[in-house]
């Protein structure tokens, strides 16, 4: 077993100095604490470009050789398209391999004495890198290289970069066998890669553990720019560069915003030599237009507050805030509900459990209770999205939720929009499995996430509310809580501009334009790059909006980048949601372009012979306290928490599992500071489990939890998505989530309740349905993904007139038509698609 952090020699332990007011465990020898010494970003941002370079830097400290393992944070937009590892003098330019050729390459370099680095991604916000054959008294430096959009909101520009992996609540049941990575947390059929994200972490007063060093260039690109803040880091200005203070530390977000003065609206094309045909990339900008003064219709609203362990301190209190604003914005016209949850779900009295009127009485009882939630247990996130979601589709008038399934009548509300606001930090561990549950459930239902944190889980808290089609708002501190909701506010109704499509290019899917939020797309185009676009919409008021755009041809990778990283997380996404055939397409598309994935790894191996046989030091870097995190004072960090499952040791770092040498003995395990859930929720369904891999033993798991192989190089199961070579998917592996097959049978169910529901809504007004087609379309054509066959072709067929709306009486009696034709299936039909 990997322990956490290298035992100390006898006499080692003889030089031990205890630092004064340190905190329980914070120990350092005369030859240093850990093999990170020195973390630098650079950045150079160009408009709303940010061009990144990111150098670790390890020093080995100890007698023998070291191998190091960083699990570390990036932007989660952002695409990591370089690496290179320099020591001695020798610099050596990563490849990027299909991941389990990287890792077999890596461990086959380390075996054999050379000096080898590998990166790899665990989420779009989550890597690590793992360094080999360190030798005795050496530095290695590993540079990443990486570029990605700078979000433009309200005439100003954000640079968020993540410096901590925070704690993440890890659910489900843990699983036998060797775990998968060297984290703390033990892999659950839920998360079966738990132990590649959970990092040990140091104890709060533990002394600076690295040194930080960030600088930032502004090229404003001829947009006017004001005063540049920084909200979390104290920094220093010269000119238009901008560095952080010596000796802060990594344990929250660097966050910048540049105030734009400008709009930065417009379109770049970028050719691409290396296509088969001419064509290349475009980015494009729209501004929002002026907002329509159409009455805003009355709304569903149900927010969902996470009042877990790991909100306590500051951000139990910005989040009650804010909770409190959206209940507070609401009007007798509307109707909400309110949740609060940990492991468990609680309403506030006297408003039941279902949607109740907003007047004030109903919104002083919401308030009241939010006033008194206290973060507590742990992060069931899935329970209080399920009950979020079928409250909001719920029939008028309903006061008890009905079963949710796929094809359940959204459209019994009456006309009003429908919006579910979910504040946390999102520090779950089963990020997919969240995803792949919640998008058969959100219909027409808006979903925006507020996350509250220094260290948030963006890469979540974004995917859910572009799921949801909704917007993700980050606050990482009580400062920037009132402007964050007031965009919150702004967006909860309906968006300016639907059914947006661009012409002059290779077709995209159907877009929304909020108030105060540009459009940004990345897209392809065939052919000649075109001297300009045309974006289409409809208004509110169900008016055509049409807006050309001149586009300027430039040589710039970034743009192609940026559009493969989209296009890779797409996939990705479609693939986690259970859409066979996808892993040869992601990893050909990560190598033609260069940009890093879950299913490839940078990998550099040095070709000479550094560390021939003898023994080699394996250890886990901790990563620093997010802060504002209240963990001194627990007997255990809470957040480490897995559902049914003994509470884990706390860290100063992870300690080893039994006397290492020189007597140096374990922390004993300590009890929980809060109870464990045994039956957390409504129970999410079993995951089915996954075939074995030719010539692999069968799991030895229980039925529904899968089984898979330790990540160290060698193949020797099914591994989970997080963590699985697309090698061995082709060979059978299986994912850990997605959606069942669909079938005949279960397909016709969801075409009569479309049906059922265009019947109902013939004498609504033209913009209620024009939403409605909309809608109806974006649902088919998820419904529909990887389904194949004659029976399902005139669906496909009307998913495609949907997506360029024409003339609404035409379309709508097409629709009509084309459902109401739609056979039953016969009984005994096998799914479209299979796990």
């Amino acid at each position: 077993m990997t322990l956490s952090v290298t035992p100390m020699e006898p006499a080692e332990l003889g030089r031990i100095r205890v630092l004064p007011g340190a905190g329980l465990g914070t120990l350092r020898t005369d030859r240093g604490n850990l093999p990170l010494d020195r973390l630098d970003v650079q950045t150079r941002i160009s408009g709303l470009v940010a061009r990144t370079t990111v150098t670790t830097e390890f020093v080995n400290a100890y007698d023998t050789a070291l191998e190091a393992t960083y699990v570390f944070p990036l932007p989660d937009r952002a695409a990591v398209t370089g690496m290179t590892m320099t020591a001695d003098g020798r610099t050596v330019e990563a490849e990027l391999q299909e991941r389990g050729a990287a890792r077999e390459a890596y461990d086959r370099a380390v075996e054999a004495g050379q000096r080898a680095s590998i990166a790899e991604e665990e989420r779009p916000d989550v890597f690590t890198m793992r360094v080999g054959n360190i030798v005795p008294g050496e530095r290695v430096a590993v540079e990443l290289t990486l570029v990605g959009p700078l979000p433009w909101e309200d005439g100003a520009a954000t640079f968020r970069f993540p410096l901590v992996v925070a704690p993440r609540y890890v659910p489900g049941v843990p699983l036998p066998g060797t775990p998968v990575g060297d984290g703390q947390a033990r892999d659950t059929d839920a998360v079966p890669d738990a132990s590649r994200i959970t990092p040990p972490v140091l104890l709060p007063g533990f002394p600076n553990p690295l040194r930080l060093s960030i600088g930032v260039d502004i090229d404003t690109a001829g947009l006017p720019l004001s005063e540049v803040r920084s909200s979390l880091h104290t920094v220093t200005t010269a000119g238009t560069r901008i560095e952080i203070a010596p000796g802060e530390r990594a344990d929250r977000d660097f966050v910048l915003r540049l105030p734009y003065a400008g709009d930065g609206s417009g379109a770049v094309c970028v050719p691409d030599p290396e296509a088969d045909e001419p064509g290349g990339t475009y980015q494009l900008v729209v501004l929002p237009p002026a907002d329509a003064d159409a009455p805003a219709r009355p709304k569903d609203v149900v927010l969902l507050l996470d009042r877990s362990g790991s909100m306590r301190g500051w951000k139990m209190v910005a989040a009650r805030r804010a909770a409190a604003r959206v209940v507070d914005t609401l009007t007798a016209a509307d109707r909400f509900a309110v949740l609060t949850f940990d492991h468990q779900i609680d309403h506030p009295q006297d408003l039941g459990d279902g949607l109740a009127e907003a007047t004030d009485r109903h919104r002083f009882r919401a308030v009241e209770h939010l006033a008194r939630a206290d973060a507590r247990g742990g992060t069931e996130l899935l329970a209080p999205l399920r009950e979020g979601l079928t409250l909001l589709s719920a029939p008028a008038g309903s006061d008890l939720p009905p079963t949710p399934t796929a094809g359940h009548d959204q459209s019994a509300t009456g006309g009003r929009d429908r919006v579910l606001v979910l504040v946390t930090d999102g520090q779950v561990g089963n990020e997919d499995q969240i995803l792949a549950e919640v998008g058969a459930l959100v219909g027409r239902i808006r979903i925006h996430t507020v996350g509250i944190d220094r260290a948030v889980n963006a890469g979540f808290l974004g995917r859910l509310a572009t799921l949801g089609a909704g917007r993700c708002e980050l606050v990482e501190s009580e400062d920037r809580l009132d402007e964050a909701m007031e965009r919150i506010h702004r967006r909860i109704g309906a968006p300016l501009v639907t059914d947006v499509t661009v012409t002059g290019v290779d077709p995209v899917r159907p877009q929304s334009i909020f108030p105060g939020v540009p459009l940004v797309l990345f897209g392809r185009y065939t052919g000649t790059a075109p001297a300009s676009v045309t974006v289409h919409g409809r208004t509110r008021d169900d008016k055509g909006f049409a807006v050309q755009v001149p586009a300027e041809l430039r040589e710039e990778p970034a743009v192609t980048a940026q559009w493969a990283r989209a296009r890779l997380r797409e996939l990705e996404d479609r693939y986690a949601a259970g859409e066979n055939g996808l892993e040869k397409e992601i990893v050909a598309t990560s190598l033609r372009y260069g940009v890093l994935c879950r299913f490839t790894a940078f990998v550099a191996v040095d070709s000479r012979v550094v560390h021939e046989g003898g023994e080699r030091r394996r250890v886990t870097q901790p990563v620093e306290t997010p802060s504002g995190w209240e963990m001194a004072d627990q007997t255990v960090s809470q957040p480490f928490l897995i559902a049914g499952a003994a509470a884990p040791m706390p860290f100063a770092a992870a300690a080893p599992s039994g006397p290492p040498p020189g007597g140096f003995p374990p922390v004993p395990p300590a009890p929980p500071a809060y109870p464990v859930p045994q039956a957390p929720g409504t129970p999410a369904p079993p995951l089915p489990p996954p075939p074995p891999a030719p010539g692999v033993p069968a799991p030895t798991a229980a039925p529904g939890a899968p089984r898979f192989a330790p990540a160290r190089g060698s193949v020797r199961g099914p591994q989970p998505f997080a963590a699985m070579p697309s090698a061995v998917m082709a060979r059978g592996g299986a994912r850990t989530a997605g959606a069942a097959g669909v079938t005949l049978e279960s397909l016709a169910s969801i075409v009569a309740v479309e049906a059922a529901r265009l019947r109902e809504a013939d004498d609504r007004p033209a913009a209620q349905r024009r939403d409605l087609l909309a809608d109806l379309g974006s649902r088919l054509a998820a419904v529909l993904e990887g389904v194949t066959g004659p029976e399902v072709a005139a669906l496909r067929e009307l998913v495609e007139r949907l997506r360029a709306p024409g003339d609404l009486t035409a379309d709508w009696a097409y629709a009509r038509q084309v459902l109401d034709g739609f056979a039953p299936a016969r009984p005994g039909r096998k799914a479209f698609w299979k796990r």
